[in-house]
């Protein structure tokens, strides 16, 4: 059989010695066979590196199957990826698992996917699906997964339940790496999490909670994605603890993923003064060792995974290669697009303003004493904060008020017919709309919010028209988004979602948002394992207590 050999003349950027020259790389099949030293850099010759990898993300909120996603990343110089499929374990169980494994062997880019730790998210909601300890088990055994995804209940963890610590065991076994997921945690607690096997976490919002995690001997990826943006406060912990560090994207939208990935982040970092050498490490190098990947890093032996760019400093990527496969050149992949085959759970019913106002509780307009339990969600973050309102009444229903930003939120169970659950919520700023989706972390029931109770009716039923999308209505317009792949995906190509996902965020705006991302911020709004108030389909929960409050304070007297 004749070998195919290739070689490539660049400026090494090498990582291990920190040390940058000229140099010829030859490789035969997809693996470096030589690398010969030729001298100084040459600044003709662009810079030849290890690619990008993404070390969390959840490629179902790209809204793109995981061959799709491969497809957009590779442009961006991304070789890899560490994902946990639990978006749509919540919805399709193991077999969903399945699907994305199956569905990644298309991508030009390898991506590794976890074993989902906690389907559901919690108890207080309704899932499609549960995952065992004994169904992780075949996961990795089968190979649909290799290593245990984010352990996202983090009171469970403490607290050493013993189902939760029964799927932890089985990773430990197996001599898998244990993801993590602990907003908030510090000091005893942080270690306590730390020690009972997990090995990074992501959810760190400040430099405080993130050192307290580093202590205690865990990894921080970083991460900034489309809502959750963290850069700004971790990114000092980066010349502190270079072994340490990863980056991630965690949950990206398809509009932000055509236009940067790691790359982006790793440029950043360099420009805000970090050393070139210790930032690649965290962007090429700190998640192939952490996950013990087969993801090449430039040295004789390995499978050449890489990238040119013309800069080592501003990371603009020229080509990527896959197991010595050009994948994508000049931001064009050379991989065809190829739709998949839908697979979904949808059994939700309609409903109607007046099935709203009937969950809404009932109270005395002239007692003062009694508030509103208020959800308050940020631009930029995933947690929440509590505050208390004095309603505004319709009867003796609490009603939405855009003039004060207090506006409805609910959730309606997608998997049976059942009565909604609704909230109040400020900080989406809608004046005239709703709306909504069928991805809501994480068990993806429907969720809506809007400035008036029939806004959001219709917001929900033309999502459950679609059985599964975002979709959004008001005095501005009306626009939906089917999403027919468990109700978290398109078989269409990147490009074609970017634009449209880009005009529903754009419909949100003119209807008076002013998020950036609000369906992605709207999708965290039941995620009920990130404090401090959320929305489930079972009712409005306090995530700092892990227990359901009621939607309007308690009169004085009581």
């Amino acid at each position: 059989m004749q070998r195919r050999t290739q070689n490539i003349r660049a400026n090494l950027v090498d990582i291990d010695h920190r040390r940058i020259y000229a140099a010829s790389v030859h490789w035969e099949d997809g693996h470096i066979v030589a690398i010969a030293v030729l001298g100084a850099p040459d600044p003709a010759l662009d810079y030849l590196l290890p690619g990008f990898v993404d070390a969390h993300v959840h490629v179902e909120s790209t809204m793109l199957t995981p061959a799709e996603f491969g497809r957009i990343a590779s442009r961006h110089g991304t070789v890899a990826a560490v994902t946990d499929p639990h978006e749509i374990a919540n919805v399709l169980g193991a077999d969903g698992v399945r699907y994305m494994a199956e569905d990644a062997r298309r991508s030009p880019i390898p991506i590794h996917f976890g074993a989902p730790a906690c389907v559901p998210a919690t108890r207080y909601e309704t899932s499609g699906a549960e995952l065992s300890a004994e169904a992780i088990e075949t996961l990795l055994h089968e190979g649909s997964a290799g290593h245990l995804a984010e352990v996202m209940d983090f009171p469970g963890v403490l607290a050493r339940e013993p189902g939760l610590m029964a799927k932890i065991e089985v990773a430990r076994r197996w001599g898998r790496t244990i993801d993590g997921h602990a907003p908030g945690l510090t000091g005893a607690a942080a270690r306590d999490y730390a020690d009972a096997g997990i090995h990074n976490d992501h959810e760190c919002a400040t430099r405080e909670e993130a050192e307290a995690k580093l202590a205690a001997g865990m990894h921080l990826v970083i991460r900034e994605g489309s809502a959750a943006k963290n850069f700004d406060a971790l990114h000092p912990l980066i010349d502190r603890f270079p072994g340490q560090i990863m980056f991630c994207t965690d949950d990206l939208h398809p509009d932000d993923l055509v236009t940067g990935h790691i790359d982006r982040i790793a440029a950043r970092a360099i420009q805000a003064g970090h050393d070139r050498f210790d930032v690649l490490r965290a962007a090429c190098s700190n998640p192939v060792v952490h996950y013990r990947m087969d993801v090449g890093q430039l040295r004789v032996g390995d499978r050449m995974d890489a990238i040119t760019v013309t800069d080592p400093d501003q990371l603009n990527v020229v080509t990527t290669w896959v197991a010595g496969t050009r994948v994508a050149q000049q931001g064009r992949s050379l991989t065809a697009h190829r739709p998949a085959t839908p697979s979904n759970r949808f059994n939700a019913a309609p409903i109607s303003a007046r099935t709203l106002t009937e969950a809404l509780p009932t109270g005395d307009p002239d007692d003062a004493s009694r508030q509103l339990r208020v959800i308050e969600c940020r631009d930029g973050a995933l947690d929440t904060r509590e505050c208390h309102l004095p309603p505004s009444w319709q009867g003796d229903h609490p009603v939405p008020d855009p003039d004060r930003d207090l506006l409805l939120l609910t959730v309606v169970n997608r998997y049976h017919p059942a009565p909604p659950a609704v909230a109040f919520i400020r900080g989406f700023g809608l004046t005239d709309g709703a709306i909504a989706g069928s991805i809501a972390h994480d068990s993806h029931n429907v969720i809506a919010v809007g400035s008036h109770i029939q806004w959001v009716s219709e917001a929900v039923n033309e999502v459950i028209d679609m059985q599964g999308g975002i979709a959004a209505v008001g005095g501005a317009g009306r626009d939906r988004l089917p999403l027919p792949v468990a109700g978290l995906m398109s078989t269409a190509d990147g490009d074609t979602m970017a634009a449209r996902h880009h005009a529903m965020v754009s419909l949100a705006h003119a209807m008076g948002s002013p998020l950036s991302a609000p369906f992605m911020t709207l999708s965290f709004m039941a995620l009920l394992v990130i404090p401090a108030l959320k929305l489930s389909d079972q009712g409005l929960f306090d995530g700092e207590r892990f227990e359901f409050v009621s939607l309007l304070t308690p009169p004085l007297s009581s």
